[in-house]
């Protein structure tokens, strides 16, 4: 084992899960939902932290547990998450119920985000996460920044496609959407980017404040 596989695994492995966000997990492995790794859950929950979000919104609840580390990072945070799968939603309301998540802390919305996003409020979110279709990452991201106030967080996990995204050969639209997302935001002046590559991958994308 390489150097560079070894710090991968010793990373995945030091992430200790918490109980109800692994209960959740489980779930989200038996309806398909594809959780985000713990060791993207957990920089998500760190940044949740640091930001004192109060305000969040999730584009993709899978099955509760993204959400679930958000507010693991600022339990005082109000999540509203959107989905189109009602199964997936109805896993989710469950785990935050087992997880003793106040009711007035989490806003579950059934729908297309293209189609919710366009009726948010701009500049009110401390925090966007997107995680739904691939295909529509680009324009998630636009209505995220959009979204978020000055200083808020667009945080992207899975933006390395399971190594596609490294790969020059690959040049299928969703990888070539991911490629283009973290070029143009790491070469943006209006976000501070950083791209991580522990677990699935995770891109950070900080607004600067305009004068």
């Amino acid at each position: 084992m390489g150097e560079q596989d070894a710090n991968y695994r010793f990373a995945a492995e030091a992430t200790i899960e918490p109980d109800h966000i692994s209960r959740a997990r489980a779930h989200a492995l038996e309806i398909g939902a594809g959780p985000i790794s713990p060791g993207v859950g957990a920089q998500c929950a760190v940044i949740a932290a640091v930001s004192q979000a109060l305000n969040i919104v999730e584009i993709g609840t899978g099955a509760g547990v993204s959400g679930l580390w958000l507010l693991h990072g600022s339990p005082r945070a109000t999540l509203t998450t959107i989905d189109n799968e009602p199964e997936h939603l109805a896993v989710a309301r469950q785990a935050f119920l087992d997880a003793k998540v106040p009711a007035a802390r989490a806003r579950f919305i059934t729908g297309r985000a293209a189609e919710v996003l366009p009726r948010m409020n701009e500049a009110s979110y401390d925090i966007v996460l997107v995680d739904a279709d691939p295909e529509g990452v680009i324009e998630y991201v636009e209505h995220g920044l959009r979204l978020v106030r000055a200083g808020g967080t667009v945080l992207v996990p899975r933006v390395l496609a399971g190594g596609a995204v490294a790969d020059p050969v690959r040049r299928d639209p969703v990888t070539t959407a991911y490629r283009s997302l973290i070029q143009e935001t790491q070469a943006s002046s209006a976000v501070i980017g950083a791209l991580s590559i522990v677990g699935e991958g995770l891109l950070q994308l900080t607004t600067v404040a305009t004068d």
